[in-house]
């Protein structure tokens, strides 16, 4: 009963929210408002994985940025590449979480892992395929 009672402002907050929205609460997946949020590889994906990430992503989104002459093509590296490409798809598909999944080989981050003259983008429109 006591657990009840201490819960009921918690409630009756929630519900003076919904009744001043109009009825839709939009709550966010522990995100502030403005945020960034993007997704990278897991440092412990292996290298058949993050090729399969990068080729899936990159047939569904622009992956120009990565190659060679493009922003984010140094490091030269695979979980680089990986990362920016599944980030791409990522944002161009709403920024869901479902969205980086990438069979549980990515993670959310909420620290930007823009580096040098590479940008990953964050929530902005993606060139798509």
């Amino acid at each position: 009963m006591a657990h009840l009672v201490s819960s009921l402002p918690t409630l009756c907050t929630l519900l003076l929210l919904c009744f001043i929205s109009g009825g839709t609460l939009n709550l966010v997946d522990g995100q502030a408002p403005g945020q960034g949020a993007w997704c990278i590889a897991k440092p412990s994906t292996p290298d058949d994985t993050l090729t399969e990430n990068l080729d899936y992503a990159c047939a569904n989104i622009d992956c120009s940025i990565t190659k060679e002459g493009g922003p984010c093509f140094e490091p030269q590296t695979l979980i680089n590449h990986a990362s920016v490409a599944m980030n791409l798809y990522y944002q161009s598909q709403g920024r869901h979480t479902w969205n980086c999944d990438f069979k549980t080989t990515a993670v959310i981050s909420v620290t930007d892992p823009s580096f040098g003259t590479c940008t990953f983008l964050f929530n902005q429109t993606v060139k798509t395929r």
